[in-house]
């Protein structure tokens, strides 16, 4: 018997049962439709949080001031003073893998403008700092290398600061601000960044001067930190490794020797590298859970199928009697249940794509969750589909094709 006869007797089988046939396919159908939405949800959150990463400066590196043991006691990070203008010149003069750095110190206080007011923090940063963060200006200019040198009290506003200290639309630029009791002029605003993927708002911020900062605000001589930008992406741990080495240098840290310990840092180095591969591992880890999830259903609508051809094959076992006292051999009974399973999964697994195609613009429409449908996720869908066809049918069709023909035209 060639295979067109055993397709045609296939699909006569699936429409002389239709409700049946759609109930057996409906498992499928929500299994593909499943895997699909769930990771397109996945994917979806994988490709925000790294365009926020992105967004932030995706080969940022941020240095600290470490912690410090004194008489047993550990000192908070914040209060130590081992990063100074020297380590900053020494990092922008001597690394090579480092393209932009700045010195930051900060303060936080209540800014006014006439009769309105808000509170927000000052960050003492050089021109670099706009690169490193990937910031801009969308009004007036940033600050000049001469209004570092000066000490100048001139400031850049973020678009948040700007809605409270100016709500009736007015140009802030030439404007004098106040941060306590200390005047500032306007002479730049951002552009609007918005919240970032850990919910802080990259607007609410003011820059100026890390010298005016330093002098005027903070009276003090250290910084708070300093934050660098490799490169690129890829040479971030070289960067990290360079930058570490001359610090250490720098602040006369010991190194290991037969008989003693290499000193501790005083110092932190982070980079946006490891946030991006810590939150990359959560969401894929996020992604194969979902995934697994609702490939439980796929699972479950392959059983379905298998119970069906029971149940078909059951039916059908005088018909199969029949069909192999006249000639056919039990690889064509074989084959005809095999390509009734893999039809009834191959039409489920094409109307799931379709429904896990929908579903998931539909909740990135209803629901503003992000989603990305790749690929390989449909052909994964659509090939395990087949394969749970196959799979879950070909028992059945193995029990049809080893009936006794005798036996089967005698069954009632």
């Amino acid at each position: 018997m060639n295979y067109s006869n055993l397709f045609k007797i296939a699909l006569r089988a699936i429409f002389s049962n239709k409700m049946r046939s759609f109930l057996t396919a409906l498992g499928i159908i929500i299994g593909v439709a499943s895997v699909i939405t769930m990771l397109a949800i996945g994917q979806g959150s994988k490709r925000s949080i790294q365009a926020n990463i992105s967004e932030m400066g995706s080969n940022m590196i941020m240095i600290s001031p470490g912690a410090d043991m004194r008489g047993g006691v550990r000192q908070d990070p914040s209060a130590m003073q081992t990063l100074r203008i020297a380590d900053y010149e020494a990092i922008s003069t001597e690394c090579s893998y480092v393209k932009a750095v700045s010195p930051t110190v900060n303060s936080s206080g209540q800014w006014i403008y006439g009769n309105n007011n808000t509170q927000s923090t000052i960050y003492g940063v050089n021109r670099d700092y706009l690169e490193i963060r990937q910031l801009s200006v969308d009004d007036g200019e940033m600050f000049t290398d001469a209004d570092i040198k000066a000490s100048a009290k001139v400031c850049v506003l973020g678009q948040t600061v700007v809605g409270y200290l100016f709500p009736d639309g007015a140009d802030p630029v030439g404007k004098v601000v106040r941060f306590g009791s200390i005047p500032f002029r306007v002479v730049g605003v951002l552009k609007k960044k918005g919240y970032n993927s850990m919910g802080m708002d990259q607007d609410n911020l003011v820059l100026a001067p890390y010298t005016t900062v330093m002098k005027r605000i903070l009276a003090q001589t250290y910084l708070s930190g300093i934050n660098c930008s490799a490169i690129t992406e890829g040479v971030t741990e070289k960067a990290t490794a360079e930058i570490t080495t001359l610090l250490r240098r720098n602040h006369k840290l010991k190194e290991a020797t037969d008989q003693t310990e290499a000193d501790a840092d005083d110092f932190n180095i982070r980079s946006q590298e490891e946030l991006s591969s810590m939150m990359n591992s959560t969401t894929n880890m996020l992604t194969i859970l979902l995934g697994c999830v609702a490939g439980i259903s796929l699972v479950v609508g392959g059983i379905g199928i298998m119970n069906i051809m029971y149940v078909s094959v059951t039916e059908r076992t005088r018909e199969i009697g029949l069909r192999m006292s006249v000639g056919a051999r039990g690889i064509d009974i074989l084959n005809q249940f095999l390509i009734e399973a893999i039809l009834l999964s191959v039409t489920g697994g094409v109307i799931g794509v379709l429904l896990g195609v929908g579903a998931s613009y539909a909740v990135k429409a209803f629901a503003h969750w992000p989603i990305y449908i790749e690929l390989w996720s449909i052909i994964m869908s659509f090939a395990v589909c087949t394969f749970t066809g196959v799979f879950f049918g070909w028992y059945p069709a193995k029990k049809a094709a080893q009936l006794d023909p005798i036996e089967a035209i005698r069954y009632e």
